[in-house]
C-alpha cells in the first residue's frame, strides 16, 4: 500500500490460513482447512517483528495473507488489539490481501472505522465473466463499493489466465473505470505453463495495442505494472556488481501459521513439499551469484526491468539460477509496448520528464525497438 514517508516500512507477513474459500484455476496452492494461525503464535510473531525492526525502516505494515484472510478475522481483531495495547508507540499498518467474497456487514463496519489504519487490497480479474470463470463464480460475491469508498487509492491485483489473455485491455480498463486508480499487479500466473508459445503472442498483441492508446489518452491514470516499466535503468544500471532484486532469505520476512519463519511468501508448504520446503530452507541465501541467471545478466538488455519472483523460479525450475526462460518472449513483446507508450506520453507532455532521465529514456527506447522488434517483424509490418 502507499506510504508518502521518506523511509519505507518494514512489511513483514503472517500467513493466517493455509485456508481458501475459492477454487481459482491457476492456483498452484494446496489449501487445507485445518492449518490456521493461533493468537499464541501470532503474538511471539508480533514480538519478534517489533524486536526487530531494522533502523531504515520508519514503521510497520503488518501484512495477513493465507489462503483468504478475512477467514480468520476474529484473529485479526485480536492481532490488532494486541499491537495497539503492547505497542502503542509504534506506527503501525494492518494490511490483508482478500478476494472480498467473505466480507461481512460486521467486518465492513470494523473496517470501515479503522481504515486509516487497517486496508484491505482486492484480487480482482476484471469483469463479470472473467472474474466468474477464473475465480469461482466470485464477482456479485464482492462489494466492489465498499473497498473504492474506504480505499479509493488502493489498487487492485490481477492475475492472467489463458481464458483472460483475450480479455486483458477490457478488464484493465473495466477496473480503471470503476474508479480503481492503480491495477498494481498484471501476473503472469505460475506453473507449468508455456507462456513463449505463438499463440499467447498473438492474443496478446492487441490487447496491449489497446491499453497503450488508453492509457496515451488519460494519461493521467497510472499505468498498470506490466507496461510501467523504468526502460530508463536499462541504461544506467551498474551491471559490475551484481546483485539479486528479490527478498527472499533477505529482506523478506514470512511467517507460516505455525510461526516458523520462511524465506518468503512464495515458499510455503501450500507451495512446496516438505522435502523441498526443508531444500530451500537450508540454502546460502547470502550467495548472491547464486540468484543471478549468467546467461540473461550477461545477455539481456532489459534485464534490469524484467519481473522475477525466485520463489516461482524454484518452483518450475528447482534452482534459483537458471531462470524460466519460457518468459522472455513475452517480456521481450511487454517491453516493446512499453516503450511504444513511454514515446507517445513524452511526445505528449515533454515536460513531465526530467531532461536527463528523459534522455536516458529516449535511448533505451530506440534500443529496445533495435534489439526486439525484428523478432516480432511479422506482427508489425506498417511500423
Amino acid at each position: 500500500m502507499k506510504n508518502n514517508s521518506q523511509k519505507p516500512r518494514f512489511a513483514p507477513t503472517l500467513c493466517l490460513t493455509h485456508s481458501c474459500n475459492l477454487d481459482c484455476i491457476y492456483c498452484y496452492q494446496k489449501h487445507d482447512p485445518h492449518k490456521r494461525m493461533s493468537f499464541e503464535t501470532a503474538k511471539k510473531c508480533i514480538d519478534w517483528i517489533f524486536s526487530n525492526i531494522p533502523e531504515e525502516y520508519e514503521g510497520v505494515e503488518l501484512d495477513f495473507i493465507g489462503g483468504e484472510p478475512l477467514l480468520e478475522f476474529e484473529l485479526i481483531k485480536q492481532i490488532f488489539t494486541y499491537v495497539k495495547s503492547t505497542y502503542p508507540n509504534e506506527k503501525c499498518i494492518f494490511y490483508a490481501t482478500t478476494n472480498g467474497t467473505v466480507l461481512t456487514d460486521e467486518m465492513k463496519e470494523w473496517y470501515t472505522q479503522r481504515k486509516n489504519c487497517c486496508v484491505l487490497g482486492l484480487s480482482l480479474d476484471g469483469k463479470k465473466e472473467t472474474q466468474d470463470y477464473n475465480r469461482s463464480n466470485s464477482f456479485d460475491k464482492i462489494d466492489l463499493d465498499f473497498f473504492l469508498k474506504n480505499w479509493p487509492w488502493q489498487g487492485v491485483k490481477m492475475t492472467l489466465s489463458e481464458f483472460s489473455l483475450d480479455h486483458l485491455a477490457e478488464n484493465i480498463i473495466f477496473c480503471h473505470e470503476l474508479g480503481f486508480s492503480e491495477v498494481g499487479g498484471v501476473n503472469l500466473f505460475e506453473g507449468t505453463f508455456d507462456w513463449s508459445d505463438e499463440k499467447w503472442i498473438q492474443k496478446l498483441i492487441p490487447q496491449l495495442q489497446t491499453l497503450v492508446d488508453y492509457y496515451v489518452e488519460h494519461d493521467d491514470i497510472q499505468v498498470n505494472q506490466m507496461l510501467n516499466r523504468h526502460l530508463e535503468a536499462c541504461e544506467y544500471s551498474d551491471r559490475k556488481e551484481k546483485r539479486r532484486w528479490c527478498g527472499i532469505g533477505g529482506g523478506a520476512v514470512f511467517f507460516d501459521v505455525d510461526g516458523r519463519k520462511l524465506p518468503c511468501t512464495f515458499c510455503t508448504p501450500m507451495t512446496f513439499d516438505e522435502k523441498t520446503l526443508t531444500e530451500i530452507c537450508n540454502h546460502d541465501f547470502s550467495k548472491v551469484d547464486d540468484f543471478i541467471d549468467d546467461e540473461c545478466y550477461g545477455n539481456c538488455y532489459i534485464y534490469p526491468t524484467c519481473p522475477h519472483c525466485a520463489g516461482a523460479n524454484y518452483l518450475t525450475q528447482r534452482t534459483f539460477k537458471t531462470r524460466d526462460k519460457s518468459k522472455c518472449r513475452i517480456q521481450k513483446l511487454i517491453s516493446l509496448f512499453a516503450a511504444d507508450l513511454l514515446t507517445k506520453r513524452i511526445l505528449k507532455n515533454p515536460g513531465k520528464f526530467e531532461e536527463a532521465r528523459r534522455g536516458m529514456m529516449i535511448d533505451a527506447i530506440q534500443k529496445i525497438r533495435d534489439l526486439y522488434l525484428p523478432e516480432f517483424k511479422a506482427y508489425f509490418e506498417d511500423e
